[in-house]
């Protein structure tokens, strides 16, 4: 048991090492608008503007081709409820706000664009999942969270996620 313990920190060690000689860390997602696990501005919800905020994009992995986003709700009353879902974005170090960056998927509210945060009750999470991938997915849009999913597997370099969340008022 030790013995894996021992080689568990030093491939972490290693793992770190080469990140920073390659000149960064791990890729991270942020917004200006909101802190993580912060709650998100009504502006970006249903009851303001029900645009997207502006997202942050640091440190993507050398090797990537293209991004993806999946925004979702894991609390939402029957199961995880999907607010927007993009892929092909180019490689950039931001996402603007009301923006389309790349091509849409569908929605749990039927459409191709992002649908903010609406909880009937309480307070939510929402999660803002940046993928990093090797190569660009030739998926159609209207695509479903889980047909991307399916055609990530095995092309993900790094991931990252900012969670904000939000109570109606």
């Amino acid at each position: 048991m030790l013995r894996f313990s021992i080689v568990a920190v030093l491939a972490f060690g290693l793992i770190t090492l080469v990140q920073a000689e390659q000149g960064g860390g791990w890729m991270k997602i942020s917004s200006k608008e909101f802190k993580h696990n912060q709650s998100i501005p009504a502006k970006f919800t249903c009851q303001g503007e029900d645009i997207n905020p502006s997202l942050k994009i640091e440190d993507i992995p050398k090797g990537a081709e293209t991004l993806a986003l999946i925004v979702d709700d894991p609390d939402a009353p029957m199961g995880t409820w999907v607010h927007w879902v993009v892929f092909d974005i180019p490689l950039t170090g931001e996402i603007e706000e009301n923006s389309i960056p790349g091509k849409q998927g569908n929605n749990n509210f039927g459409r191709k664009d992002y649908g903010g945060p609406c909880p009937p009750s309480g307070t939510h999470r929402y999660f803002f999942k940046l993928y990093a991938l090797d190569q660009k997915l030739d998926l159609a849009e209207g695509i479903t969270k889980e047909q991307l999913e399916q055609a990530m597997q095995g092309h993900i370099l790094e991931q990252a996620e900012l969670i904000g969340l939000y109570r109606k008022q």
